[in-house]
Order: structure tokens, then C-alpha cells, then sequence
């Protein structure tokens, strides 16, 4: 796995590239702003990029904005968005455009590397992968409000699981249930939330991001 770190915290960078480094994976870049992120990208061809949202020079948007860039210029490329804060807006057009390949974790919440590089397995595997306090925040949205009220509270809960890239075995280990009552939730939650079979859509990210739905 070949990943750009983008963070203007020095110390974070080298410290994640360093714990990176021992799980094997190659960090080929570690940049401090949006333009010498998309400049790594270009440059390195990386899997996967950690980004951080709020970096120089205003320290609002700049990273989530890049990321926006990057996906349309690079769609099959990962990308995990590596926070501090909850944001919602451009959270919203990357995963409208590309749903797949796509992460959202809170630094606070990855309490080891193992979490992140399973985060980041699953993203290059075209999975999507939400920390549980960004989907109650964006599903907080009042967008959303009709569809979630659909849900049970064991739905509700298997949907959680789901934004955290769980398979359906992990879901039933985590809740105690059969795998068989997991897939009936899910099949449930589908059809609450109006996501019939296509041929070219991924209905279980699809779920995950019901709330962006128009």
C-alpha cells in the first residue's frame, strides 16, 4: 500500500509515517497544505491518501477541498479524511460523486495503528468507512430525518456497524445475533430506505449515505 500523509502538524506526520512504516505499508509523501497534497498525488500515484480537513492557510476546508479535487482528477484513488473536527458539506460531495474508496475517522477515536490500517484496507478494498460520531453527526441532518425514522433501533444500529466497514459476520459478533438475522436487518434496511437492486450501484454504501440522497 503506497500512501501521501497530508497534515501541518509535524509532529503527527512523522509520527503516523513512522507507524506506518512498521505495519509495512510505504508512505511515499508527508506534505503540510492542500497544494503540496495534490502535487504528491500527482507526482507519487499513491493508493491512498490521509488527509487532514483543516489545514493552511485558513485552516477551515482546505484538506476536505483537495480531497474533492483529487477524487474528480483521481477516481480510483482512496481517500481517508483524518480529523479533529465534524464536518458535513464536503463530506457530502465526495461521497455523492464516488461513495466507494472513501473514510472519515476522528483522531481522538483512533486509538492505535492497527484501527488505522484496517480503515485504510477497507477503503482499497472499495469499501467506505465512517467513525460512529460523523454518522450521528451527518445524520443529524435534517435531510435524513424522514428516512431514519423508518428504522428500528436494531436497525439502526446494524447501519452503524455498517459506515464502520464491518462485514456482516462482525456485525453479528458484535450485536450477538446469527448471521442470518444480520442479513435480514439489512435487507429491511434497504427497502426503509427505497435502495432496490441496481446492477451498478454499491446498495450497501449506498445505505450507509442515505442522507445524501435527494
Amino acid at each position: 500500500m503506497r500512501v501521501v500523509i497530508a497534515d501541518d502538524s509535524g509532529l503527527l506526520r512523522d509520527g503516523l509515517a513512522r507507524l506506518l512504516a512498521e505495519t509495512g505499508t510505504e508512505v511515499v509523501a508527508a506534505v503540510s497544505d492542500a497544494e503540496q497534497l495534490v502535487a504528491a498525488v500527482a507526482e507519487h500515484a499513491p493508493d491512498l491518501a490521509v488527509i487532514d480537513i483543516r489545514m493552511p492557510p485558513s485552516y477551515t476546508h482546505e484538506g476536505a477541498k483537495a480531497a474533492v479535487e483529487l477524487r474528480e482528477e483521481y477516481p480510483d484513488l482512496g481517500i481517508l479524511l483524518l480529523s479533529q473536527s465534524l464536518e458535513s458539506r464536503y463530506v457530502v460531495d465526495l461521497a455523492r460523486a464516488h461513495p466507494q474508496r472513501f473514510g472519515y475517522l476522528l483522531k481522538d477515536r483512533v486509538v492505535d495503528v492497527d484501527v488505522l490500517v484496517q480503515a485504510m484496507q477497507t477503503i482499497l478494498a472499495g469499501g467506505t468507512v465512517l467513525d460512529p460520531a460523523v454518522v450521528s453527526h451527518l445524520m443529524g441532518n435534517s435531510g435524513l430525518v424522514d428516512q431514519l425514522d423508518r428504522l428500528s433501533g436494531r436497525e439502526r444500529e446494524v447501519l452503524e456497524l455498517m459506515a464502520q466497514g464491518r462485514s456482516n459476520a462482525a456485525i453479528a459478533a458484535d450485536l450477538v445475533i446469527d448471521l442470518r438475522t444480520v442479513e435480514s436487518h439489512i435487507a429491511r434496511i434497504m427497502t426503509k430506505l427505497d435502495l432496490h437492486p441496481t446492477a451498478d450501484e454499491h446498495r450497501r454504501v449506498l445505505a450507509v449515505l442515505a442522507w445524501l440522497r435527494t
